[in-house]
């Protein structure tokens, strides 16, 4: 990715203080999403809340993108490819994480979600033959450290061991995902297009399978649980997107990488502020471990 040169002037140009706000956003808008899980599950089961979200922000992406005229792809190897993205990211990562957030605290829950990048790196490493420098061999060194520590609690029964396992598959099914965006070639599909097409085929796949296992007799359809779960499909999922295709193209690699690392950040604080939980101190000693070795990996590797 070539950065523009406003996008990577840090002496205070508009536009580069434009694109750090973006960033910022970003990572709240996906920070608090934790916790808004948390209080729509309340109201509905993991795997409805996941189709319900794929749906819902399958069909805003959907509608901004026949606004701006963006092309359809229709080579039938290209949408392959976003089916295999769709699967990994927007379907067994999507619904992963649902169900991981119902069993653990939100907060563990958004740092655990920030070793994505460590994931990726180790999947680069094996499986596309990508050369990983000592900063990123020591990141992904101590945030795996991290991660245990972090997931130590749950050994003792503080926390579900389960729910940990979960949300771990759930960062490397995402990392998976992005293994197939770097390795497929898409043949100039734009980023907004492909998101669109894989939440759309995830609608296809998760919903029936929702309806199937936990039905709607553990879903309360009101205002409680459409608010919480309009910011969840809509704010955190489809605007996110957006906005992160915005940062992919005008951020300098520094800036779009550090949506990893302040993403648990404000995962924790909306957490404390939101559900009043509070982080034990081998959480908080995973979690700081954790985020320097994704800042150590998305520092020494251009992000994706």
């Amino acid at each position: 990715m070539t950065a523009q040169a406003g996008a990577t002037d840090t002496t205070g140009h508009p536009k580069a203080n434009a694109t750090l706000a973006v960033v910022v956003l970003v990572a709240a808008l996906i920070g608090a999403n934790y916790s808004v899980m948390q209080i729509a599950l309340e109201h509905t089961t993991p795997l409805m809340l996941t189709g319900f979200r794929v749906a819902l922000g399958g069909a805003a992406l959907l509608a901004y993108t026949r606004w701006r005229g963006e092309p359809f792809p229709r080579d039938p190897r290209v949408l392959l490819g976003i089916f295999l993205v769709s699967v990994c990211v927007t379907t067994l990562s999507s619904m992963t994480l649902v169900t991981g957030v119902s069993l653990v605290p939100a907060g563990v829950a958004a740092l655990l979600s920030s070793m994505v990048p460590v994931w990726t790196a180790l999947l680069a490493f094996s499986l596309l033959d990508e050369r990983l420098g000592m900063g990123a061999v020591l990141g992904i060194g101590i945030g795996v450290i991290g991660a245990v520590v972090l997931s130590s609690p749950a050994l003792g029964g503080e926390t579900s061991l389960v729910g940990v396992l979960i949300l771990l598959f759930s960062g490397v099914a995402w990392a998976a995902g992005i293994a197939v965006l770097r390795w497929w070639d898409f043949q100039g599909a734009t980023p907004l297009m492909i998101v669109t097409i894989q939440l759309v085929m995830s609608t296809v796949v998760v919903v029936p399978i929702a309806l199937g296992v936990e039905g709607t007799a553990g879903t309360d359809f009101g205002l409680a649980l459409l608010v919480p779960l309009i910011y969840a499909a809509v704010p955190a999922m489809a605007l996110t997107f957006v906005l992160m295709a915005k940062v992919t193209q005008e951020a300098s690699a520094t800036q779009a990488a550090s949506v990893a690392y302040l993403t648990p950040l404000f995962g924790v604080v909306f957490a404390w502020f939101v559900r009043g939980d509070r982080l034990a101190l081998p959480e908080w000693i995973g979690g700081l471990l954790l985020i320097i070795g994704v800042v150590l990996v998305t520092g020494t590797r251009r992000p994706t």
